[in-house]
């Protein structure tokens, strides 16, 4: 399989991304309320995916491996546009069954490769077009298969920092959880909208927020093919 041409804007400011928001330092080193919610969003992400040894597993937009390094026992695929995230993948995956791929995931000829599991999680948000991506993921799911896909409630976010902006002597911690690289988001949706928006392709089974439901700072879906009637 070979990858088609990347983009190159698509490809630099990905890279960007990766050199000036380190990931490694985003899951262990970030604030505590940062990893509380990532935590919660990965274990959701865990509970979603149930079963998954030896079977095939994709990731979109795989950043550094940090989510693919749960699933030891399955033959897995890291897919990025961003040279930089996949090698620091290669390195948090060392030792595991898994292929890097770079290049977007609708732009790929797959042939008729197919995955029991395909994760696009903080992805969505980052993309031009996330209705071609998500229909390419739609593509790639075996009939049995299962598509977890997670996004930030930006919406939300935003209202709380604008709140912590006013708090006296808040200018430091909202400095420092501002780390995600929130500015380089250019979609936005409600957990509502986002559902509406996933059943275009996907048969959406289940909604979970994390950290929690009444502070529902990522929004997480279970999917599986649309089956016709």
């Amino acid at each position: 399989m070979e990858d088609r041409h990347l983009d190159a804007d698509v490809e630099a400011l990905n890279d960007r991304l990766a050199l000036e928001h380190p990931i490694d330092d985003y899951y262990d080193r970030s604030l505590w309320p940062i990893r509380f919610i990532e935590g919660r969003r990965l274990a959701l992400i865990r509970e979603f995916m149930g079963e998954t040894d030896r079977l095939d597993i994709l990731e979109v937009g795989s950043g550094g491996g940090h989510v693919l390094r749960m699933f030891p026992s399955a033959r897995l695929v890291a897919l990025d546009v961003s040279g930089v995230y996949l090698e620091t993948a290669r390195r948090n995956l060392a030792g595991y069954n898994a292929e890097f791929v770079k290049g977007e995931v609708d732009q790929i000829d797959w042939g008729e490769r197919r995955f029991d599991r395909v994760i696009c999680t903080e992805v969505l948000e980052h993309v031009i077009d996330p209705g071609a991506v998500v229909a390419a993921i739609a593509r790639l799911l075996r009939p049995t298969g299962i598509a977890v896909l997670t996004i930030p409630n930006d919406r939300l976010i935003a209202t709380l920092r604008s709140v912590l902006h006013r708090v006296p002597a808040t200018g430091s911690l909202t400095q420092r959880l501002d780390w995600g690289g929130d500015e380089f988001h250019v979609n936005s949706w409600t957990a509502a909208e986002f559902e509406v928006f996933l059943s275009r392709h996907l048969r959406v089974r289940l909604r979970r927020m994390a950290p929690v439901s009444w502070i529902p700072l990522r929004m997480c879906f279970k999917c599986s093919p649309r089956i016709a009637a």
